[in-house]
């Protein structure tokens, strides 16, 4: 991914009223510490409360990240199809010759992993799932329904996440739907993805 993919997300973000910023990383190539080390030098960068939204494998990272420095001035943290008890697509496509080269230090340990999740840092975490199957993962990876076609919703399922939602998209449709936008701004200003009663 080279970031592009999230454009629209971040624009509308930013009609919002939130001042974007893109963390780019080398997925397949870099160290984890090495990512680590340079999203907190991003999110020191920035004035706080800094919120993260990452999709897919960056929503693993910023767990990661949130448990790894709980000193930071974090606002909060909103993931999207991120399959934190790791992915049943990944795995059946890992089984494949070969397919031990697609995945990176930062992919492999947490989309193999087998389990539930369980999130114990002190920033809020909402997670939003998709349930219209379209994609690549659930031709390999044997998906349960629901699901947005390369996640399974049970492998969002995060406990001690703050909120958490299924709406009617796709695995990439997650970064093009204005629902998602929607229920991403309401959470980051108020903790929760309903919207507040009249």
């Amino acid at each position: 991914m080279t970031g592009l993919e999230a454009t629209l997300l971040r624009r509308r973000l930013a009609d919002r009223g939130y001042a974007v910023r893109q963390f780019h990383y080398r997925s397949m190539t870099a160290m984890p510490e090495d990512v680590l080390a340079e999203l907190r030098a991003e999110v020191l960068a920035l004035p706080p409360p800094v919120h993260l939204v990452g999709h897919s494998l960056g929503g693993l990272l910023l767990l990661r990240f949130g448990a790894a420095h709980p000193e930071l001035p974090l606002g909060r943290m909103v993931l999207l199809g991120s399959p934190v008890n790791g992915s049943r697509a990944a795995r059946a496509f890992a089984a494949l010759p070969g397919a031990s080269l697609f995945f990176g230090h930062l992919a492999g340990s947490a989309l193999l992993a087998t389990g539930r999740a369980r999130w114990q840092g002190t920033t809020a975490v909402g997670v939003i799932a998709g349930n219209h199957s379209l994609g690549f993962g659930r031709f390999i990876g044997h998906l349960p329904e629901p699901n947005d076609g390369t996640v399974s919703v049970d492998e969002t399922e995060l406990d001690g996440a703050a909120d958490h939602l299924v709406l009617p998209v796709s695995h990439t449709g997650l970064l093009v739907s204005e629902e998602v936008v929607e229920a991403t701004v309401r959470f980051l200003s108020s903790g929760r993805f309903a919207a507040p009663a009249p």
